[in-house]
C-alpha cells in the first residue's frame, strides 16, 4: 500500500448447523485509486433471508465507499435503507465497514457487531471511538448509534473483526454458560499471534472460527464469521509454467528462478526438467496421497512445489472460482497450489509460450485451456477476489 507494507485481507466462516447457506456476508474490493474497502454484515437470524439482507448491506457498503462516499455518510445511508424488524424494532442486519487508503489510514464504522480488535506488537490496542447517532427510521424503537474510529496502521498490525457467532459460541454449555465472551476471544487472538508471529490473515481467521465452532461442539448455533486485515512485508511467489518458445532461453529461465527473492512454484513436467538440467538439481516425484484426478506432485531443491502443468493449473482455477479458502476435504497438488497463492501477496507468473502438442488433441477434455488463458484467469481471480498483486511475463 504505502510502498513498505502489503495489506492482506483474510476471511473464514461456517454456517449455522442445519442451515443450507450462510447468514453472514463478507465482501472486499480494491478501488481504482488503490484503496481497500471491506464490509462484514450479519443478517438477523440465519439462513437464506439473513443471507440476503447481509449481502444487501455489505454490497451497499462496498459500493458506496468505492464511489468515494465518506464512510460515515455511507453507513448512515445504509441505516436509512435497511428494513426494521417489527417485533424487535431493530435493523435486519449489523455491519462493520473498513476503508483503508494508500497511506494506510484506516477508517472504521461499526453497528451492532462485536467490537473489533486491533493487535499491535502482541498487545491489544484500545482505539478511540466516536458515537455517531443516525436519524431513526420508521419502525425503529430507539435511534441507532454507530461507532466510528480511525487510525494510522503500522507494519505488523492486525485488525480482527467478526460476527456475534464468535463471542456467543458455547453459550448454554457447562464450560461457557454465558458464551465465549469478548475478553476470552481477545486473549485467544493474542495467543495465536504470540505462538506464530507471522501467521497469515486467513490462517488467524480460520483459527478463530474453528475455535468458536469447537465451543459449540462442532454444531454451530449461529453463523460464525471472522475477517482479518494484516499489514505486513509482502510475501512473494514466482510461478513458472511452460517451456520458452526459444530453447535458447532455457538459461534465462534458470536465472529468473535462481534470483527470485521469494517462494517458487513450478507447474509443468517440461518446465521442471529444463530447470533440473540447467541448475543441476534432481526432481523427485512423490507417490504419497495420490489423487486419481490430479497428477502427482514432486519436489526440487529451491522450489516449494513441483506439479504437472495444464491439468493442475486448471483445477486450481476451478478451486479459486468456487470460493475455496483452505482446509480441503482431500488435499492434492491443486489445493497445495491454491494454498501457495493465498499465502502470497505478490505473485509473478513466468509463462512459456511453446505449444505442447499433447494439448491440441481434440479428444482432450474441453476444460484444458491453453496455458496462457488459464494463467490469465487465475491472475484475475486472485486480484478481484483476494486483492493480490499479480504480474504475467511471457517468454
Amino acid at each position: 500500500m504505502n510502498g513498505n507494507t502489503f495489506v492482506e485481507v483474510g476471511f473464514y466462516q461456517t454456517r449455522k448447523y442445519g442451515q443450507g447457506t450462510e447468514g453472514d456476508t463478507f465482501l472486499s474490493r480494491k478501488t481504482s485509486d488503490g484503496r481497500i474497502v471491506t464490509a462484514l454484515s450479519d443478517g438477523l437470524g440465519s439462513g437464506v433471508k439473513a443471507g440476503v439482507l447481509a449481502t444487501l448491506t455489505a454490497s451497499m457498503a462496498v459500493t458506496f465507499i468505492s464511489d468515494d462516499i465518506p464512510v460515515r455518510r455511507a453507513a448512515a445511508r445504509i441505516m436509512r435503507t435497511l428494513p426494521v424488524c417489527r417485533e424487535r424494532g431493530i435493523s435486519y442486519a449489523t455491519f462493520t465497514i473498513v476503508d483503508i487508503n494508500t497511506m494506510d489510514r484506516v477508517k472504521i464504522i461499526e453497528y451492532e457487531n462485536p467490537p473489533y480488535l486491533l493487535v499491535r506488537e502482541l498487545t491489544q490496542v484500545e482505539p478511540i471511538k466516536t458515537p455517531v447517532p443516525v436519524s431513526a427510521a420508521k419502525g425503529r424503537k430507539t435511534p441507532p448509534v454507530m461507532q466510528y474510529s480511525e487510525y494510522d496502521a503500522r507494519a505488523g498490525d492486525r485488525l480482527v473483526f467478526f460476527s456475534d457467532g464468535i463471542p456467543q459460541s458455547g453459550m448454554g454449555t457447562k464450560a461457557k454458560p454465558l458464551g465465549w465472551g469478548n475478553p476470552a476471544v481477545q486473549d485467544f487472538a493474542l495467543s495465536c499471534v504470540a505462538s506464530q508471529p507471522h501467521m497469515s490473515a486467513r490462517e488467524l481467521a480460520r483459527r478463530m472460527v474453528t475455535e468458536a465452532e469447537g465451543n459449540d461442539s462442532w454444531k454451530a448455533k449461529d453463523d460464525i464469521s471472522c475477517a482479518v486485515i494484516y499489514f505486513r512485508d509482502p510475501r512473494k511467489l514466482l510461478v513458472m509454467t511452460g517451456p520458452s518458445v526459444d530453447p535458447g532461453r532455457d538459461r534465462d529461465m534458470a536465472e529468473i528462478f535462481g534470483s527470485f527473492p521469494g517462494k517458487r512454484l513450478l507447474c509443468g513436467g517440461t518446465t521442471a526438467m529444463i530447470l533440473s538440467r540447467e541448475l543441476g538439481r534432481k526432481v523427485q516425484v512423490s507417490l504419497k496421497n495420490r489423487d486419481p484426478d490430479i497428477p502427482p506432485a514432486g519436489s526440487m531443491d529451491g522450489a516449494e512445489l513441483v506439479t504437472e502443468g495444464i491439468i493442475t493449473l486448471g483445477k486450481a482455477a476451478e478451486l479459486l472460482e468456487s470460493g475455496y479458502s483452505g482446509q480441503p476435504v482431500r488435499e492434492n497438488p491443486a489445493t497445495r497450489v491454491v494454498d501457495l497463492f493465498l499465502d502470497s501477496d505478490q505473485i509473478e507468473f513466468v509463462v512459456g509460450t511453446r505449444i505442447n502438442d499433447a494439448h491440441q488433441d481434440p479428444n482432450m477434455p474441453v476444460e484444458l485451456e491453453i496455458r496462457r488463458n488459464i494463467v490469465k484467469k487465475i491472475a484475475a481471480l486472485l486480484e478481484e477476489r483476494h486483492l493480490k498483486e499479480t504480474s504475467i511475463r511471457f517468454i
